[in-house]
């Protein structure tokens, strides 16, 4: 990997609350995927806290999803005791994330229920983006996924071969986010909802659906540190935590092509990368490099401004303020998939 690149697989659920795999159960699948960090986050509930750190080359971090049953559910990177959300404002839930020094990032915001997962009742999308989020899932990979299935045959040809059903997060996700970003900055991860759905038994699991090791190569969020992981699991985590709330991270469909080393922001030494909010003074050359051949699309305020198929480096001449993001997409089996999808560079 590159020396400062982790990639990571975010928002994952574990027998502390309705997953079937433990901490290290967990960490393990993550290493025989080639992750190098994977965040837990239980359903109201921290224990998982007390088995963070470094599992065999996997940095395991561990927060909470709180839950309301309303939905606005919310990844709580940081606080050491479950956040309580029974009887509260959403304000007031985000207030008390941020007041014990963690972020809170939109689970799953743009849910809408579906057939598969029961109808509006069992939706959970997130009340108002407009609060004071630190980040959220554009991408939610099991609810996006089955909340979009529209017949019993793709459920059952998802379950047997998701890279053939997987294509593109949902236009709508996409459209919101830039929407947001006009007004403030937003950082995105791409989210799991990983819980390998099954049967646990005498200390294991004997009967699984979509296995935490299938679910963690399909996507990932490639976070990009300052420096290299020094060993120190807190400071780490830390670093980790730092690098997804300031935007300095990409999605990639790693199942897909090996995404390591994919890069986005000014062509000049110094400028703005992903995630970074800068004044708009003069024209500024943006540069996207790819590690494999794909085509690349270049996007300013939710609008296509550039495209280059079949190459591994676009540029471009952001001639004035926007929100400007880049995506790369790979023919599979016949059909362009989106391969990555990294965070803007906001110009203002």
């Amino acid at each position: 990997m590159d020396a400062a690149e982790l990639t990571c697989v975010v928002h994952v659920h574990s027998v502390h609350s309705d997953g079937t795999g433990t901490v290290p159960e967990i960490a393990a699948a993550a290493a025989r995927t080639g992750a190098h960090a994977v965040v837990v986050t239980d359903h109201d509930d921290t224990r998982a806290m007390a088995q963070a750190g470094w599992h065999d080359g996997v940095l395991v971090a561990a927060g909470h999803e709180i839950s309301p049953a309303h939905g606005s559910h919310t990844l709580a990177l940081g606080p050491s005791r479950p956040v309580r959300h029974r009887g509260r404002t959403l304000a007031a839930i985000l207030d008390e994330v941020h007041a014990g020094g963690g972020l809170a990032v939109a689970a799953h915001p743009f849910s809408r229920g579906g057939w598969v997962l029961g109808r509006a009742g069992r939706a959970a999308p997130f009340g108002d983006l407009r609060r004071d989020v630190d980040g959220i899932e554009v991408w939610s990979l099991v609810t996006d996924t089955l909340e979009h299935v529209r017949t019993p045959w793709r459920l059952v040809r998802f379950a047997r071969d998701p890279d053939a059903v997987l294509v593109d997060p949902p236009a709508t996700n996409l459209a919101a986010w830039d929407a947001l970003g006009a007004r403030r900055r937003v950082p995105a991860i791409g989210g799991l909802d990983a819980h390998q759905y099954g049967i646990r038994r005498g200390g294991r699991v004997v009967v699984r659906t979509m296995a935490y090791e299938r679910t963690f190569a399909l996507l990932r969020t490639h976070v990009l540190l300052d420096a290299p992981p020094s060993g120190d699991a807190a400071a780490d985590i830390a670093a980790l935590y730092a690098a997804m709330a300031a935007g300095r991270a990409f999605i990639a469909r790693d199942s897909l092509a090996d995404a390591t080393g994919f890069r986005f922001g000014a062509a000049a030494r110094g400028g703005p990368g992903m995630g970074d909010e800068a004044p708009f003074a003069e024209p500024v050359e943006l540069v996207a490099r790819a590690p494999a051949e794909c085509e690349l699309r270049l996007w300013r305020d939710g609008r296509l401004v550039a495209g280059h198929a079949r190459t591994r480096e676009l540029r471009h001449v952001a001639d004035g303020p926007g929100v400007w993001r880049v995506s790369a997409h790979v023919r599979h089996r016949g059909r362009l998939r989106t391969w990555v999808l990294g965070n803007p560079v906001y110009l203002r």
